[in-house]
């Protein structure tokens, strides 16, 4: 998984962290005063980027945590078969095939935007 290393205190509403071997993106991010024997914790909640599932941690600000590195691409819908489509990426002009997400209706010579991370993708 393409990771990198961060403070917990660096991290802020809107981007993303690895919670249990999973990339997501917080959506609350709050930190507790320190204790009489202790240091400061931060309270993360996060919903996944590629499941869906809501998970939170609690971690002291100053622990290491890995965010994950997630590419943001521009693709082109060469065509459309059932539940899933032919995407050509804009850059490599190399074709994936991705799953349409539920609710979405989409065309043939559609641009996209998507996020990749290693071999997972998703609409945005």
């Amino acid at each position: 998984m393409a990771k990198q290393q961060t403070e917990v205190r660096d991290l802020q509403e809107g981007s993303y962290v690895i919670i249990d071997d999973a990339a997501c993106k917080i959506n609350a991010y709050s930190t507790a005063k320190p204790g009489k024997h202790g240091s400061a914790k931060a309270r993360i909640e996060a919903k996944g980027v590629f499941d869906g599932k809501k998970r939170s941690l609690s971690q002291p600000v100053d622990a290491k945590i890995w965010v994950p590195i997630i590419e943001r691409k521009n693709g082109q819908v060469v065509s459309v078969d059932g539940n899933d489509m032919q995407v050509m990426d804009l850059e490599t002009y190399e074709t994936i095939t991705m799953r349409i997400p539920e609710g979405e209706d989409v065309s043939p010579d559609e641009n996209i935007e998507y996020l990749e991370m290693e071999d997972q993708r998703k609409i945005v």
